[in-house]
């Protein structure tokens, strides 16, 4: 099978694993309510987290990043002899994204795509995606938003890719381009809450929400 083909079959294979909404299906094992249906009806660790449960959250988020980080790393592991490099890392991590926002077994019915984004930069780089999240945190920490916290980190981390090639990784312009994909996509998603920031009315980390 010649390495086109092998790139077309990891990348739908990618977008499928994407496509497993760790949010309703550990709902669901977990006999709690589809996250689809409460809060802001997005099938993400923060919306799982009003269910009450913190189990059900961290599990989902891992669930999340994990979905995004080892399409990733199986090219990476496994790739090189079948002729899968670069150009398929920056496939299979994008597809990944894709299905977490649009899961075809999901009704298309996806999150924001940040714990996933998250996995696919740790895979790319575990520099990368320490960085990444170091901007999360601090500006998480600061400001206590944790939507604001995403939209900086997500803007920051195709720079961070082209400030750290040569340096700390080898940068490829495929895999820049991917990352810079999944930042203005995460930009998108996150479109109300930048209506709530500027309105000031988003919800703060830690707040509780006024009944």
């Amino acid at each position: 099978m010649s390495p086109i083909v092998l790139s077309i079959v990891a990348t739908i294979a990618a977008y499928l694993v994407g496509s497993l909404s760790f949010a309703v299906i550990v709902s669901r094992v977990m006999g709690l309510n589809d996250p689809r249906t409460y809060g802001s009806k997005n099938p993400g660790a923060t919306n799982v987290l009003r269910s009450g449960s913190k189990a059900a959250a961290v599990l989902t988020l891992l669930l999340d990043a994990v979905k995004g980080w080892l399409p990733v790393m199986l090219v990476r592991w496994f790739g090189a002899p079948y002729g899968l490099e670069e150009g398929t890392i920056a496939a299979v991590g994008l597809a990944a994204f894709l299905g977490h926002l649009w899961p075809v077994f999901f009704r298309f019915e996806g999150g924001k795509g940040v714990a996933t984004a998250a996995g696919v930069l740790m895979g790319i780089s575990g520099w990368l995606g320490l960085a990444t999240l170091a901007t999360w945190l601090i500006i998480a920490v600061f400001f206590r938003y944790s939507s604001l916290a995403s939209l900086i980190a997500a803007v920051f981390a195709p720079f961070f890719y082209v400030l750290g090639g040569g340096v700390a990784w080898h940068a490829d312009a495929r895999i820049g381009v991917a990352i810079a994909i999944m930042a203005g996509l995460l930009v998108w998603r996150h479109k109300e809450n930048i209506l709530r920031l500027m309105a000031g009315k988003e919800s703060k980390l830690g707040a509780k929400k006024k009944g």
